[in-house]
């Protein structure tokens, strides 16, 4: 009985420090991680931290290349030429057969032979080059040849689109300049899923980063990339984009960030506010697991200040904001959970009472 009693008292002289759930405190969580108040002076810090990294994600100028666009022939492609006042040089097209099978298919080896020419290395190089050099050489034959050449079918280069989009696959280069807002079309358009503020295009290994959302909403064209062969333009699912609010609010819940964009203050107003009873308003933190480490950041939401930094302060995906219980409800949450062991005690000491008695009599 008297051991009973020790361990009652000393659950509840440590009641605070047993509160169940989870709760912060002002210490440092680690001795690599400190919490970091959210001040004006930060918020400036993390816009120049973002303005750097957008400046470096810039996409070059030489990928924006639409008014300077032309196609470059490749094997597999076929073209068709014709020598104008000499039909023994064209190869008729007769009526039933296609372009395709009446053109000159570029071979494994990036050349074509025609009358007069000869071998002729032709993938690498634009239509009109290819113009010049079969009428260099023709020239030497029949006076003044007039030529036209054109690609009758592009089959050497493609793109890829793949991702949240309603009909991903390969789309072809062609002489008509493929731009990721033009690819995104052909594919069907994006799913109701796609997280378009982050689309990327794979090139040579590199990562060009495009806003997609921005083009469409602001018309920032500086970011419609001409793709070229093998590149790869993705489409990421959205649900990669989410924050976890949990702790004293009304709907602790994770949150995808709209457009892009989520701030501190976005992300309670989403999950109902601050709960005015049970939470701690000096109280709001925001953890952040980075490559190398871990980030604790804390706003003292009860400041009227709070209210601007709050909006201001722009959460990362994968971001947990907490806000902490008020120490009453802490308290409180601690004494529901001792009643019953309590209780349970009561009736074990009102037992060993009621046996000591029996055994005295």
């Amino acid at each position: 009985m008297k051991n009973s009693l020790t361990t009652l008292l000393f659950l509840f002289v440590s009641g605070c420090a047993l509160a169940p759930g989870m709760y912060m405190n002002d210490a440092p969580i680690s001795g690599d991680v400190k919490i970091t108040p959210i001040t004006p002076d930060l918020i400036v810090q993390q816009e120049m931290i973002l303005k750097r990294q957008t400046d470096a994600e810039k996409i070059p100028s030489s990928a924006i290349r639409k008014n300077s666009y032309q196609y470059r022939i490749g094997q597999h492609d076929i073209l068709n030429i014709t020598v104008w006042d000499h039909p023994e040089l064209t190869i008729p097209a007769g009526e039933f057969r296609s372009v395709e099978a009446a053109g000159h298919l570029v071979a494994e080896d990036g050349t074509i032979f025609y009358p007069y020419a000869g071998q002729v290395k032709v993938s690498g190089k634009t239509v009109a080059e290819v113009r010049n050099i079969l009428t260099d050489r023709i020239s030497r034959t029949i006076a003044k040849p007039q030529l036209d050449v054109r690609v009758a079918a592009f089959r050497s280069q493609k793109s890829y689109i793949v991702g949240e989009v309603k009909n991903p696959g390969p789309q072809p280069i062609t002489d008509v300049p493929l731009t990721v807002v033009e690819a995104v079309n052909l594919a069907g358009g994006v799913t109701g899923e796609a997280d378009m503020a982050n689309v990327t295009v794979n090139r040579d290994g590199k990562i060009l980063k495009i806003n997609l959302l921005a083009m469409y909403e602001q018309g920032d064209t500086s970011q419609d990339v001409v793709l070229e062969d093998d590149d790869i333009l993705h489409i990421p699912d959205r649900n990669t984009q989410k924050v976890f609010v949990l702790g004293e609010v009304a709907r602790p819940s994770s949150y995808l960030i709209h457009r892009g964009r989520m701030s501190l203050a976005e992300a309670i107003g989403d999950a109902g506010g601050v709960d005015r009873i049970t939470a701690n308003a000096a109280r709001v933190f925001v953890i952040r697991s980075t490559t190398e480490d871990a980030e604790i950041f804390h706003l003292d939401s009860s400041s009227p200040e709070a209210l601007i930094l709050g909006d201001r302060f722009l959460l990362e995906p994968r971001d947990v904001v907490y806000v902490d219980t008020a120490g009453i409800t802490r308290w409180n949450r601690v004494i529901q959970q001792l009643l019953p062991t309590t209780q349970l005690m009561q009736n074990l000491s009102i037992i060993e009472s009621r046996n000591s008695n029996g055994t005295g009599n």
